[in-house]
């Protein structure tokens, strides 16, 4: 296990038709995380990189928490064998528990629901609500158009410079556990600094 980290929340997508790359990334992953005996926490799902992470973990005799909302359960959305899955009533309860009961969170590329989780993330970081490590992996380059945003949002001034330690980004999975190990500390009184 990576000191202080025994649940990270992961972020990623369902789908079925994106390069076989990021669902065998999202394995990679899920065995990686086993194998440091952390649990993982994600959305549930049975396809695309949600349900390659998911198989990845539990083929290395590793936990994994799905959290769904209803509606997506009851579409028999949900991963039949992971260790739990909890039902929860909608979409935003579902990405509060994944992110309150974690120690950190990792990022795989996905569409708009995973940068919406990803961003809110980041908000809660700023506002010193989430305290902990976020950590995107910028497989082939996904997230190199969304850094440069957050950079350029950094340099007009919407953001303070010290928010560029809120996360730190990786190109492969592998290099995720120094990620965690390495990432700079946050503290709730950097809030002082969140209107700029």
């Amino acid at each position: 296990m990576i000191e202080n980290i025994s649940r990270v929340c992961v972020y990623c997508a369902s789908s079925t038709q994106a390069n076989r790359k990021y669902s065998e990334a999202a394995r990679r992953l899920g065995a990686l995380l086993a194998n440091h005996s952390i649990t993982i926490i994600y959305g549930g799902g049975m396809v695309g990189s949600m349900g390659a992470l998911a198989d990845g973990a539990l083929a290395k005799g590793g936990e994994i928490i799905g959290i769904i909302p209803a509606f997506m359960y009851d579409m028999e959305w949900g991963h039949p064998e992971i260790t739990e899955l909890r039902v929860v009533g909608d979409m935003h309860t579902r990405k509060r528990d994944m992110m309150e009961g974690s120690d950190a969170i990792i990022a795989l590329p996905g569409g708009s629901g995973t940068m919406e989780e990803l961003l809110e993330a980041i908000t809660w970081k700023r506002l010193g609500i989430y305290l902990n490590p976020i950590v995107l992996v910028n497989l082939a380059g996904f997230y190199t158009s969304l850094i440069q945003m957050l950079n350029y949002s950094i340099d007009e001034h919407f953001m303070d410079k010290r928010h560029r330690d809120m996360w730190s980004v990786v190109d492969k999975v592998e290099t995720v556990p120094e990620a965690l190990r390495s990432a700079p500390g946050w503290d709730a009184d950097n809030r002082d600094f969140a209107a700029i």
